[in-house]
């Protein structure tokens, strides 16, 4: 991955992290999605919501890597919507399996998810995007 170029990113609300593709840093990339989420004002189910599918998506794209690469992680808040994509080189070809119990939970806990696989010349690269929109609250007496 040594050859991708980093994309411009909106200073206000998007981050990139590279990591090395390995568990230990999961509690990162959760504290990560939490603290976001947290200032874009989303509530505390939403918040547990978005650190279980972040896990389980890096945990997924993880145990594909190539040993010793990175994985890359991307998040953006815009408008009410937090998305994020995650991304790894392998050396399988497959997308993760739509099937699995994992992928069973990352649907249910988002409001989007996705994965595509495409080839390049050191191997395939792997992505996970999710993403989950903020509940709009009515506040009782608010703007009156």
């Amino acid at each position: 991955m040594t050859d991708w170029e980093p994309p411009s990113l909106r200073a206000q609300n998007e981050i990139e992290l590279w990591l090395g593709a390995d568990l230990a840093h999961l509690p990162i990339v959760r504290s990560v999605v939490a603290t976001l989420a947290t200032r874009a004002d989303f509530d505390l189910d939403s918040i547990a919501d978005l650190r279980l599918a972040v896990d389980e998506a890096c945990s997924t794209l993880i145990t594909r890597a190539l040993p010793g690469s990175t994985m890359r992680c991307r998040f953006v808040v815009e408008n009410d919507e937090l998305r994020f994509q995650g991304t790894v080189l392998s050396d399988s070809d497959s997308a993760p399996s739509t099937k699995s119990f994992g992928w069973r939970v990352l649907s249910t806990l988002t409001d989007s998810v996705d994965t595509h696989v495409k080839s390049n010349g050191q191997g395939h690269q792997v992505d996970i995007e999710l993403a989950k929109r903020r509940i709009a609250v009515d506040v009782p007496g608010a703007g009156a």
